[in-house]
């Protein structure tokens, strides 16, 4: 069920805004758990005996397995529901915003000052600004003047209403998560300059400054709007992090200045060319002996036909044009092919903190839990568990 934010820049809805709110949470609720489990009985019921007396075997691959559901009933009832669902999130949330404009725009303004760096000439990768992405009217970037808010209003209260209570009170369960991880999982590195890059509105840059306290953490976007949003909702929040505008292809940072550079929810959005740009750029500016982590979906090479082909139906249905060609990849293959040492490399599965409690972040750590689950890693559904991989800079490099 949807969770009121609660930060002081979030808009204000109205109790029919709620309400509203809450049944399209509720129906996605609905959606990824009970027919999701539903598609899944009929995989292994209907769809797995047809496709195996056809080809003498069950199927190898989430292509496979795509092609043999199309025709169920099950997929069908699934997707054309997910997709209403999906696109009622944002009909649930940007008229809200849009009563709101003025006054966010007013609070932002003021919170904001000193925080941000934004562009009026800066240009627009395309893969943000020619697509909806996930069905978001006007994408990250909106269609009003560079510095308008409304974008990363919209994203913030949409992502609430989408993530159905899974990534916490202010959507940083991700943050909180991946920092806890790290910070327990390596005592003794203490960054002091961290880089959180495709940061949207900072929901999981946040957490980084709460976790290590002394260190500076910059959010870097593209996206104008979302920037100033977040440096307003950063600092209603009285957390000190700084955003700037910037391509990820080009940072214009120095060489190794960097301790940590993070990244969530952002790589399967970028085009294989754009990533290779960007891991060549985060090796450049982390320092010797800095850390590169990544959030991400699990890749198609760790996990089952099914559970692959359920996670790679955003490329297809949800306008994420370049989603199953990242998860298709490997991760160790990309983190070499940017020159970090294969003996740097590393992967983990975390519990979310708000699903499980920050404890069971320290279980896992003592299990070393490296495999990803198939079940539930990934999947914004009861259970889950988030999937993150990272490869250390070399000292001497």
């Amino acid at each position: 069920m949807a969770v009121p934010l609660q930060h002081a820049m979030k808009p204000t809805p109205s109790a029919e805004d709620i309400a509203r709110q809450r049944f399209v949470s509720g129906l996605r609720t609905f959606v990824l758990n009970d027919l999701a489990a539903d598609m899944r009985r009929a995989y292994d019921t209907r769809v797995v005996p047809s496709f195996r007396q056809a080809h003498g075997r069950e199927p190898e691959n989430g292509a496979e397995v795509h092609e043999a559901m199309r025709p169920d009933p099950a997929f069908k009832a699934y997707s054309s529901l997910r997709v209403s669902a999906q696109k009622m999130v944002w009909d649930s949330v940007t008229p809200v915003v849009q009563r709101d404009q003025a006054r966010l725009a007013a609070i932002a303004d003021e919170a904001s000052q000193g925080r941000v760096e934004i562009h009026a000439d800066f240009k627009m990768p395309r893969n943000v600004s020619a697509i909806d992405v996930h069905f978001m009217p006007g994408s990250y970037s909106g269609a009003g003047p560079h510095d308008d808010v409304t974008p990363g209003a919209v994203y913030d209260q949409g992502l609430a209403v989408f993530s159905m209570g899974l990534m916490g009170k202010n959507l940083d369960d991700i943050g909180v998560s991946m920092s806890r991880y790290v910070s327990r999982r390596f005592p003794e590195f203490r960054p002091l300059r961290i880089l959180d890059l495709g940061c949207t509105v900072g929901h999981n840059t946040l957490p980084w400054k709460q976790t290590y306290p002394d260190a500076e953490v910059i959010g870097t976007d593209v996206a104008p709007g979302g920037l100033k949003y977040g440096a307003a909702r950063a600092a209603l929040q009285g957390v000190d992090v700084t955003f700037r505008q910037m391509n990820a292809e080009q940072l214009a940072f120095e060489n190794d200045s960097f301790d940590l550079v993070f990244t969530s929810m952002f790589l399967h959005e970028l085009s294989l060319k754009t990533i290779g740009k960007v891991f060549a750029e985060i090796r450049r500016v982390l320092k010797p002996g800095g850390l590169m982590l990544h959030m991400e979906l699990p890749p198609n090479t760790q996990m089952g036909p099914f559970e692959g082909f359920y996670l790679d139906w955003d490329c297809y249905y949800n306008v994420e044009p370049f989603y199953k060609a990242f998860r298709d990849q490997e991760p160790r293959a990309l983190c070499e092919k940017a020159g970090f040492e294969a003996i740097n490399y590393f992967q983990f599965v975390v519990p979310s903190v708000g699903s499980y409690g920050s404890a069971a972040v320290d279980v896992a750590i003592a299990a070393e839990t490296h495999e990803v689950n198939k079940e539930t890693t990934g999947r914004l559904a009861e259970g889950i568990q988030w999937f993150g991989f990272g490869a250390w800079k070399t000292q001497t490099s």
